[in-house]
């Protein structure tokens, strides 16, 4: 698609989950975006709550609506840019998106300028989902600078995955929705209380996921031990294939969605068992690919992945802003 030069837009502030209306639209925006960069401009977190936060001062979005473009209909959403507040004294995140036949024409800016009429931006961190070159730019301009790198590592081949060796008095059974929702949230933060983000989980976050279409409880693992105590975790996740062959179009993508073992059970094992389990009911699938994030920083836990064959894809980065940096607002 060519890319419409000098488009008209204009741009509405929202506060809290906005109307299903403009849902859908930002549905169609994020997924143009992902059909042409290979990454979704948008995090899952981030749409969740756009759908489900009952918190109005929790999220502010700006929204550019096309004005008068040749060839397109106005009114058409074709940037959106999401603020997700953060509580006192915790950084918020940030995440934008702009339509593909839409770019290098000021939309992106127009978008932070608005966000930054309401709210400071220096309270925000800024996700760029695949670090296109275009984000980096706008990442410097505001003077912001990276802080984090999330790859995406991806197995494309369909090697045998060993079997997974269980420590001794542990088992592996299914997640059942029913029952295990509040002792799984207890074992999710306290394996990751290191981790701002996945250890915050709650319940209602939990149950948000389960209400998507992608959720599968047999696709979410849980090592118990004899008295059924939840020690660990693999939840997997299948994608819908998309149009782009770089997605995994055709047969899906499978994702090792988050892996954890609490306190107790760490040191035993127990995460290379289970990150096995999760592998060998994903390639039972007769998937394209298999996918995960991790940290860059993560050096065991990229050492073990290598080690099964996966390879880094891609990279998301945060920014935050410079040290000392006190005008972005």
């Amino acid at each position: 698609m060519n890319a419409v030069r000098n488009p008209q837009v204009s741009i509405d502030l929202l506060k809290g989950s906005p109307e299903p209306e403009v849902q859908l639209a930002v549905h169609t925006l994020v997924t143009a975006a992902h059909e042409a960069d290979g990454n979704p401009p948008l995090s899952e977190q981030t749409l969740l709550q756009l759908r489900t936060e009952s918190d109005p001062d929790a999220i502010l979005g700006a929204y550019a609506y096309l004005q008068e473009a040749k060839d397109y209909a106005s009114g058409e959403l074709v940037g959106a840019a999401i603020a997700v507040l953060g509580a006192a004294g915790t950084p918020g995140t940030l995440e934008l998106a702009v339509h593909p036949a839409f770019r290098e024409d000021g939309i992106a800016t127009a978008l932070l300028e608005s966000l930054a009429s309401r709210i400071k931006l220096a309270g925000l961190r800024a996700w760029a989902h695949g670090n296109h070159e275009g984000a980096a730019r706008l990442a410097e301009q505001h003077g912001f600078i990276s802080v984090r790198e999330l790859w995406r590592m991806r197995l494309v081949h369909g090697d045998d995955i060993p079997a997974p060796v269980m420590p001794s008095g542990t088992r592996i059974r299914t997640f059942n929705p029913a029952t295990d929702g509040p002792a799984w949230v207890a074992a999710n933060a306290a394996a990751f209380a290191h981790h701002q983000e996945q250890g915050a989980l709650t319940l209602a976050d939990l149950q948000a996921r389960m209400a998507e279409d992608w959720f599968d409880p047999e696709g979410f693992l849980l090592a118990v031990d004899e008295q059924d105590t939840i020690l660990g975790f693999h939840w997997t996740k299948v994608h819908p294939a998309l149009a782009s062959a770089d997605s995994g179009a055709g047969l899906g993508l499978g994702e090792i969605y988050v892996v954890g073992v609490t306190p107790q059970a760490q040191g035993t094992g127990l995460g290379k068992a289970l990150t096995l389990a999760g592998i060998r009911h994903l390639n039972s699938k007769g998937l394209e690919a298999l996918m995960l994030y991790v940290d860059a920083d993560n050096t065991a836990a990229v050492s073990l992945y290598r080690k099964l064959g996966f390879t880094r894809w891609d990279v998301d980065v945060m920014y935050a802003p410079a040290t000392g940096t006190d005008s972005v607002e």
